[in-house]
C-alpha cells in the first residue's frame, strides 16, 4: 500500500514530527510505502480560480507553476493520502490550506463547462493531528471540513487521531501518545487490507 503523508508543521522537530515518528514507522512495519511531504518546504501558491484545471479531465492540468504538480502526482499514485498538521485556530497552517484548495479544484474535474470526474475517488484519508485544547474543542472544526472534504472529492473518510499539547514547558511525547499513534496506524492498516 502506498501512502502520502502531507506534514503540514513548520517545524521539523516538532509536535506533528514527534507523532508522525511511531505512526510512519508502525505503517511501513506493517508494509505500507510512506512518503512524507513537508509543505512548507515546498513553493505552494494559492488557487486563483482560473479554471485552466477544468480543461483536460485526465490531469491535474493547473496553470500555476509550481510544487503542487510533483505533489498531484504523489496523491494520485497513493491509497492512502494523511493529513498530518498542528492546528492552529481551529485549522491547519496556511501552506496544508492551499494544498487541499489546489488538490480539491485540481483533482475534482466538477467545476467547468461539464461536470467531469474526481480524479482521486475512491482513496482514503486520514487525520494525524496536534492541538493546544482539548481535541474535541481543538480539532472539530478542522474535522468536520475534512470529512465534507472527503465526501465532495469521492474520499473515504478513514479517521483521525489527535493529540494535545499541555504547555510549551511540558514535553509532548510520551509512551501514551506514542502508542495511541501505532494503534492508529494499525487501525488503518487494517482498514486498508
Amino acid at each position: 500500500m502506498k501512502c502520502v503523508i502531507l506534514a503540514g508543521s513548520p517545524r521539523k522537530n516538532g509536535n506533528t514530527a514527534a507523532l508522525l515518528r511511531p505512526f510512519t514507522e508502525r505503517l511501513t512495519e506493517l508494509g505500507a510505502e510512506c512518503e512524507l511531504i513537508r509543505l512548507h518546504e515546498k513553493k505552494i501558491g494559492g488557487c486563483v480560480a482560473c479554471r485552466a484545471c477544468q480543461k483536460d479531465w485526465s490531469v491535474f492540468g493547473c496553470a500555476i507553476d509550481d510544487d503542487m504538480g510533483d505533489i498531484f502526482a504523489s496523491v494520485l499514485a497513493a491509497r492512502l493520502i494523511v493529513l498530518a498538521a498542528p492546528i492552529y485556530s481551529w485549522f491547519c497552517p496556511a501552506p496544508m490550506k492551499a494544498a487541499l484548495d489546489r488538490l480539491v479544484y485540481g483533482m475534482n474535474k466538477y467545476y467547468g463547462d461539464a461536470k467531469g470526474p474526481s480524479l482521486w475517488a475512491g482513496r482514503h484519508m486520514a487525520l494525524l493531528l496536534t492541538c493546544g485544547y482539548r481535541p474535541e474543542h481543538g480539532v472539530d472544526l478542522f474535522v468536520e471540513a475534512m470529512q465534507r472534504y472527503c465526501k465532495h472529492s469521492g474520499l473515504k473518510y478513514a479517521g483521525m487521531s489527535a493529540e494535545r499539547h499541555m504547555g510549551y514547558k511540558i514535553p509532548f511525547m510520551d509512551a501514551d501518545k506514542e502508542q495511541r499513534s501505532r494503534e492508529f496506524a494499525e487501525r488503518l492498516s487494517a482498514m486498508l487490507e
